[in-house]
């Protein structure tokens, strides 16, 4: 009889462990970096620990997507490169904006676009650099971000790239003549200079390409998490509540 009881009391113990185990697999956990206007902490800082703390365009659509679901989620913001080796690295776990390249597509299961980004070429303020194409761009040292798609396209074709962990900094680069450009967002860009170096007015010389921008979910991640995820984009394209979000930040 005692066995019996004890048996009874391990199998309860596993069930609960089991059960306890589940909802923490449930819950997606998603990465995003500081990149305002598309994803920002509603402080400033270069992190944030909260869903509740993070905003900006690419934040409201997948915040939007998410209602669409019955999903756990929580989001926090982190350096770029620590975000994508997570997600990479651990089902159940996801990064947005990101764009699809070569060497990260095979690792993630992508949804979207919820966005996307101009590749362009910054000069600090009254620069006299002018190009006409991007080849005209080789002559100079050119700012960028460690792990960012720009950033790793330029130095892949040759170009003279010094990437930074703080992409905003750059900014301060460009004015003290560190480097000649900066590769960024066209809308980032601006955002990163005023906030991180207090730097306005850059000198737009180049728009060189535009790509999507996506959430990245691990590949071993749950396929119902995925086809929630797939459903809950597919809902907020169709009610038009995803042009209305982009159309409220200018798009």
């Amino acid at each position: 009889m005692e066995r019996t009881h004890e048996k009874r009391i391990g199998l309860l113990l596993g069930l609960l462990l089991a059960a306890s185990y589940a909802t923490a697999t449930e819950e997606l956990r998603i990465y995003t970096e500081q990149y305002p206007p598309y994803n920002m902490t509603s402080n400033g800082q270069p992190f944030a620990h909260s869903t509740e703390e993070i905003g900006g365009l690419c934040t409201d659509i997948l915040k939007a997507l998410m209602a669409n679901t019955s999903l756990e989620f929580s989001i926090k913001l982190r350096d770029l490169s620590y975000g994508l080796n997570r997600a990479g690295q651990h089902p159940n776990h996801a990064i947005y904006c990101v764009s699809k390249t070569p060497d990260r597509e095979p690792s993630f299961h992508w949804v979207g676009p919820l966005a996307s980004i101009k590749w362009t070429l910054f000069a600090k303020p009254g620069s006299s650099i002018k190009l006409n194409n991007l080849e005209q761009a080789r002559q100079y040292r050119i700012g960028g971000y460690n792990g960012d798609v720009m950033t790793n396209y330029l130095a892949d074709e040759g170009f003279n790239v010094l990437p930074i962990s703080k992409n905003g900094l750059n900014a301060r680069r460009l004015v003290e003549d560190q480097i000649s450009l900066w590769v960024a967002d066209g809308l980032a860009g601006p955002y990163l200079a005023a906030d991180a170096a207090d730097v306005t007015n850059l000198k737009q010389v180049l728009v060189f390409r535009e790509t999507p921008m996506f959430l990245a979910i691990n590949n071993e991640t749950d396929p119902k998490i995925i086809q929630a995820l797939e459903e809950g984009y597919r809902k907020l394209v169709e009610s038009g509540e995803k042009e209305a979000i982009l159309q409220a930040y200018g798009f």
